[in-house]
């Protein structure tokens, strides 16, 4: 029992993670302090985020809205693609965990009570549907009078433009009017209701700007790490994840959107490195 006691005793402890996830709410609330200043000099320059334009609130324009607009006019929205391109490749989806004012909003009303339910990994697909369809191929055949283009079918102008100009105009005249048509209601009613019931529905599904970031999580200079050394089997990672990624079999994955609760088990940590040096870094890690 002393032998044993003495070889326990010679174990260091296990270190605690950081768990970067609990700063999250605070960065969050402070991007979307950020995003609704209404700053007129940048209301016309797209940001990196899913926000509506139509906000009374909005400081930048949104690059999905921004880039339909300029392909229904035969434009190349070169400046919007620009900006989120810097974005995707510095952070990936890292924008859409911590920045995105919309996903912070789902993250809100996710805390809700009521049973959750996950939806199935492979309804990410339908935000590429969405980013060829409603953002490309819509304003470039129909123009951006088409029932399907992306600013009719957003629920991001039913939240944030609808309600928000409805606010801005009683406090301004004292009287509410409506100000949203049958289809928008219908939009932020579904939206309301799936954003209580599963997490971050509009973001798993049908992001077009979440889709695009996500493509490039394994290839962006911030990027989570898997140290094989540090993995205890616990399934913490897995059960943790709100997006119902298996970070231990592959991380940077186009459906993370790195909020970084998978971190909280100490296998999985957040780096930053190029492309060009991770498997050397993998190599160490093993």
């Amino acid at each position: 029992m002393r032998d044993m006691a003495d070889t326990n005793s010679d174990q260091k402890p296990r270190r605690r993670p950081p768990r970067y996830h609990r700063f999250r709410p605070l960065v969050q609330a402070g991007f979307l302090a950020v995003w609704m200043a209404p700053i007129a000099a940048l209301r016309s320059f797209p940001g990196c985020v899913f926000h509506c334009y139509a906000c009374p609130l909005a400081s930048f324009a949104c690059p999905v809205g921004v880039t339909g607009q300029l392909l229904a006019a035969g434009m190349v929205p070169l400046l919007a693609v620009g900006v989120v391109l810097a974005a995707a490749a510095l952070f990936g989806s890292l924008v859409c965990g911590w920045a995105c004012p919309f996903g912070f909003i789902q993250d809100l009303l996710a805390k809700i009570p009521s049973p959750k339910f996950r939806l199935p990994n492979w309804t990410g697909y339908g935000r590429y549907l969405v980013l060829i369809g409603a953002v490309v191929l819509v304003p470039l055949l129909w123009g951006t009078g088409h029932p399907l283009f992306v600013c009719r079918i957003c629920p991001a102008g039913a939240v944030q433009g609808g309600l928000g100009q409805i606010t801005a105009r009683a406090v301004r005249t004292g009287q509410i009017q409506n100000l949203l048509s049958v289809t928008k209601w219908v939009i932020l009613g579904v939206f309301l209701l799936a954003a209580v019931l599963t997490l971050r529905p509009w973001c798993k599904v049908l992001c077009p700007l979440g889709g695009f970031l996500g493509l490039f999580n394994p290839v962006s200079v911030f990027h989570l790490r898997f140290d094989r050394r540090a993995c205890t089997e616990c399934n913490t990672c897995r059960s943790r994840c709100p997006m119902g990624v298996k970070v231990e079999k592959k991380t940077n994955v186009s459906n993370c959107i790195r909020c970084m609760e998978c971190t909280s088990c100490g296998a999985i940590l957040p780096a930053a490195d190029l492309p060009a040096r991770r498997g050397e870094a993998a190599e160490r890690g093993r």
